[in-house]
């Protein structure tokens, strides 16, 4: 319920007019430190609480914005959404979180929700690298989107992510410092853009008068994926050197199927992983990874966003993150 106290008692408790109450509580512009404080401090030993809704009617503004995740199970987007979270928080904003579930459906009918609940903007990850593209492009006028980690079109909408072909280097060239000569690629499938990108900086990077390289397993960017790779690897015969997965999720898939087979990490072959994902550092032996700057992304994202919930007609923007690589025990000999 709103509180019964009034905005009125709360400017006269810190000596403000009514009007420099409600900037200093919104957060706007064009008020010194200090009065904040003081207003703040008179609101909160009044308990004063802002109506959302009154507010929202009075400047057209929820102050919401929706994210859109594929699986929030997955610890790689359960991190980004703590990320994104606390960037909107600094800016004044609230979370409204939706798991598409990797279904365009499901992501349809979760922007239409958000554009019924009259967000300022949307931060979505999509589902498809091309079918997700309608749907973004059904939200209505008005609310300011960007990508965040996939992309369903470079025009479609403002995208940061992370540089998936200096991710793969790093994995490459730390594989080559640790003897491997031969790679199997196991990764994501063409649905969405971070499969295809990684895949693609593996093919095109992979120095092949250095590395003999097998045929890819492709799936997604789970668990299972990781586990049915290991099935495979196996039925083909001697094991390569090492494997380069697109994601921790797989690599900790393979680890596991592997051991079951007898056949441990490190010391039967090398394993590296993408993500960087606090569970990639709690398993035995801890992976070698290609860590994302999950808060440089996040920031990145929301400063896009808050622009063009602030008005700005900018063109589209594209922003690459660096990664970095943080060697593990799957890569330990």
């Amino acid at each position: 319920m709103p509180s019964s106290v009034t905005l009125s008692e709360v400017a006269a408790a810190a000596g403000v007019s009514v009007a420099t109450a409600s900037r200093a509580l919104s957060g706007k512009n064009r008020v010194a430190v200090a009065t904040i404080e003081r207003v703040r401090t008179a609101a909160a030993e009044l308990g004063y609480r802002v109506d959302p809704i009154a507010r929202a009617l009075r400047e057209g503004s929820t102050r919401i914005v929706g994210m859109i995740v594929p699986v929030i199970g997955n610890p790689y987007f359960a991190q980004l959404v703590d990320a994104v979270e606390h960037e909107l928080h600094r800016g004044g904003f609230e979370l409204l979180l939706a798991d598409s579930h990797g279904e365009l459906a499901e992501e349809a009918k979760r922007l239409t929700v958000f554009g019924d609940r009259k967000v300022d903007g949307i931060v979505i990850v999509p589902s498809d690298r091309i079918a997700s593209a309608a749907a973004v492009r059904a939200i209505p006028a008005g609310t300011s989107v960007v990508q965040i980690d996939r992309s369903a079109g470079t025009s479609l909408a403002d995208f940061v992510g992370v540089d998936n072909e200096i991710g793969i280097a790093l994995a490459l060239d730390h594989l080559a410092e640790r003897g491997a000569r031969s790679l199997v690629y196991v990764g994501a499938d063409d649905l969405t853009s971070s499969g295809v990108e990684r895949w693609t900086a593996f093919d095109h990077g992979v120095d092949r008068e250095r590395f003999a390289v097998d045929a890819p397993i492709r799936g997604d960017f789970s668990v299972a994926t990781g586990a049915a790779a290991a099935d495979a690897l196996l039925a083909r015969g001697p094991l390569p050197d090492a494997v380069v997965t697109a994601g921790d999720l797989i690599a900790i898939g393979l680890i596991a199927r592997l051991r079951e087979h007898g056949v441990e990490v490190p010391r039967d072959l090398l394993v590296t992983g993408f993500d960087g994902t606090e569970l990639s550092q709690l398993l035995s032996p801890t992976i070698t990874t290609v860590v994302q700057p999950i808060d440089a992304i996040a920031a990145d994202a929301i400063a896009f966003l808050t622009a063009r919930i602030a008005g700005s007609d900018a063109p589209v923007r594209r922003s690459r993150v660096a990664p970095s690589l943080l060697p593990g025990g799957s890569t330990a000999r």
